[in-house]
């Protein structure tokens, strides 16, 4: 088989036409150089170049088989040196996946640093809930995910990245607002939450869930895939709606929405990421950088 090193001596005797300028060149012994090209001819079975006397000159198969083996070794040298770029985070690419909780509120100013810190790294990012994050991170289409509560599932492993709270929320007068809620309350109101398999959504459902209320004892009037449109949907009132505290931060402190007193558990933002596939340097400078602000 022929080897690099076979191309790289072959072009330095043809490029010079003499065996003890291309040896010095390279750095190795005339013998060496005579012994690697002898070795090629004969395993090609063809002569690469014409010997008379001492001069040595390429034969018209070797003319032609230089430009091969130049543009083979400039593609090598382009290999290599994507190589080291990339672990140097002087190139590549870092694919993404968020639920939209985290993609809007929580994750922008990491992406900021991320890009700050390694502008040639092309940022790749996805928005959608939490079990489709899971899937894409799972089949390979993201490197890391980011979701709101828990994930069981035996290809990913996901460790907590920061801390949230799913509040409950209404229009300015609705009947529930003002005054302290029971968990029988909720079953006369009428909701807006976001679609199933929304990680906001999930939150609330296992805290009602674990206080012996299931979904069904909900009202729910819409499902909506976006928080934008849920805070839209209940700031016209009469409704009830579970959203994290990030998103609707602004509407609470204007008074365009107020908050139920009925309290939900914590909730956690974890990164995902695939336990048998490769992490690339990128993948790990940026959960460095989470690691940094924690």
């Amino acid at each position: 088989m022929m080897t690099l090193e076979q191309l790289r001596i072959f072009v330095a005797v043809a490029e010079r036409e003499h065996l003890t300028r291309a040896a010095a060149a390279l750095h190795l012994t005339p013998s060496a150089v005579s012994s690697a090209i002898r070795l090629l001819e004969e395993r090609s079975g063809i002569s690469l170049f014409h010997r008379t006397g001492r001069r040595i000159e390429l034969t018209e198969i070797g003319r032609a088989f230089l430009s091969e083996a130049r543009e083979t070794l400039t593609r090598v040298e382009s290999a290599e040196l994507f190589l080291t770029e990339t672990s140097e985070l002087k190139r590549g690419t870092l694919s993404l996946a968020a639920s939209q909780t985290i993609a809007s509120y929580w994750l922008p100013p990491f992406l900021l640093r991320f890009r700050a810190r390694y502008p040639a790294i092309e940022l790749r990012f996805a928005a959608s809930n939490t079990e489709q994050v899971a899937e894409a991170v799972r089949a390979g289409r993201a490197e890391l995910g980011f979701v709101e509560g828990a994930i069981d599932h035996p290809a990913l492993a996901a460790r907590t990245v920061a801390h949230d709270r799913v509040v409950i929320v209404a229009a300015p007068g609705h009947a529930l607002s003002g005054r302290p809620v029971a968990t029988p309350d909720l079953t006369g109101a009428r909701w807006v939450l976001r679609e199933p398999g929304s990680g906001t959504r999930g939150a609330l459902i296992s805290a009602l869930a674990a206080g012996g209320l299931p979904e069904t004892a909900l009202d729910v009037a819409l499902s909506l895939p976006t928080n934008e449109a849920v805070r839209h949907a209940v700031a016209e009132g009469g409704v009830l709606a579970a959203i994290s505290e990030l998103v609707v931060r602004d509407d609470l402190a204007s008074g365009r929405l107020v908050r139920i007193a009925f309290d939900l558990p914590e909730r956690t933002f974890l990164l995902l990421h695939h336990k048998e596939r490769y992490r690339a340097r990128a993948a790990l400078a940026f959960e460095a950088l989470l690691d940094e602000a924690s």
